[in-house]
């Protein structure tokens, strides 16, 4: 089964001291609250009793395959939807029967939407002149938000004789002008080519830190979540798969999707034959491996799988206990990786990646290897639930 796609006794501190404490490691207000959430078309649940709160000024994405959810929970947000069940609440005020134009967000899209007949200064002063803000108010936040950006030298330019990177930068900078309290963007750089992409991940990472603005963020990307993320909202099947921190998700997936959904993974099921002392012993089709023990409990004759990361491999001639024994099927060169792809004894695959580096001695195909993996990396999992 595989998937393939980081004492001493403190002195007593005064009582002024302490409140001053307590108020520095407050949690940040809630930008967004969702209570129990739900949205139904018909007999269809495109949504479970969604519970979310985002910060002020956090940076969270809303990540899942299509028809996970993701989007429509945007919508939800946005106004342009209303659920079924459930509240929205922005900025401490109940926003479920609010219209999008009194909800104080932003949105930016995939395709820009810009208006072709004006100028990137008129794009963005447009926000403002529907506000009905002085001219020389409007001038001003213009230039600043195009110094923000680093376009200041195409403000007369149309949008069609911008780049795709241009138009989307412009395309923000239109809605971060009238200092909306959140913003929403919903795959905004999915037109874009990959290098591109990056750049401009990075462009918005600068922003959202320079401008400290709520940013909910929705894509299919993993990469674009693990790079960008204060927070990711993993989605499946329109509920909350998991949550939290971008290396917590990576490192610490709970279930099976989240493992397979981020990044690469070698899935390998079996069954509990002991656990003690920190360590479950998993017998499998392979070899028993001992795995460390889950923060859950787990009982003996338990279905359960042993996640071990790619990069948590390599190729070897010894018949260590966390290893298994197969053939060298392919190997891919991704520039500054190699992945191999080992062809167990049972037909499954697991795949190694190590670094690419001048004289590297390179893997034959159908050369027979060892994959083997240090027991503390391996992660025990759940079975999914049967289809």
């Amino acid at each position: 089964m595989i998937s393939l796609p980081a004492s001493a006794v403190p002195a007593p501190v005064p009582a002024a001291a302490s409140v001053a404490a307590s108020a520095a490691v407050a949690p940040a207000a809630a930008m967004v609250e969702l209570r129990a959430i739900t949205k139904r078309y018909g007999r269809f649940e495109a949504l479970q009793r969604i519970d979310l709160s985002i910060a002020k000024g956090e940076f969270v994405t809303l990540l899942g395959p299509s028809g996970s959810g993701k989007t429509t929970l945007l919508n939800l947000i946005a106004g342009m939807i209303v659920p079924s069940s459930g509240q929205i609440v922005i900025d401490g005020r109940d926003a479920t029967g609010l219209p999008t134009n009194r909800r104080g967000l932003g949105m930016v899209f995939q395709n820009y939407a810009l208006m072709p007949h004006m100028t990137v200064f008129e794009n963005i002063a447009f926000p403002l002149q529907v506000r009905g803000l002085p001219k020389s108010e409007i001038k001003r936040k213009v230039a600043d938000v195009l110094d923000l950006i680093q376009l200041g030298h195409v403000a007369d330019r149309r949008p069609r004789e911008l780049s795709g990177g241009q138009q989307q930068r412009v395309s923000l900078a239109r809605c971060i002008v009238y200092n909306p309290a959140l913003i929403l963007m919903d795959e905004p750089l999915g037109a874009l080519d990959k290098k591109l992409r990056e750049q401009m991940q990075l462009e918005i990472k600068r922003l959202h830190a320079e401008l400290g603005i709520t940013m909910l963020y929705v894509t299919h990307d993993q990469d674009e979540a693990l790079t960008m993320s204060d927070r990711i909202v993993l989605m499946n099947g329109g509920r909350i798969e998991q949550e939290g921190p971008p290396d917590a998700l990576y490192f610490k997936p709970k279930t099976v999707f989240s493992a397979e959904f981020i990044g690469s993974s070698n899935l390998i099921p079996g069954e509990v034959e002991a656990a003690e002392n920190g360590t479950v012993m998993l017998r499998t089709a392979l070899g028993r491996f001992p795995v460390p023990a889950p923060d859950r409990p787990v009982c003996t004759g338990e279905s359960a799988v042993l996640l071990v990361r790619p990069e948590n491999m390599e190729l070897s001639d010894r018949a260590d206990p966390t290893s298994v024994a197969g053939r060298i099927e392919d190997s891919i060169l991704l520039g500054g990786v190699v992945r191999h792809f080992v062809r167990c004894t049972d037909g499954s695959t697991v795949i190694v990646q190590e670094l690419n580096q001048p004289g590297r001695a390179g893997a034959h195909r159908d050369g027979v290897v060892r994959a083997r993996w240090n027991a503390e990396h391996g992660r025990l999992l759940p079975s999914p639930p049967a289809r």
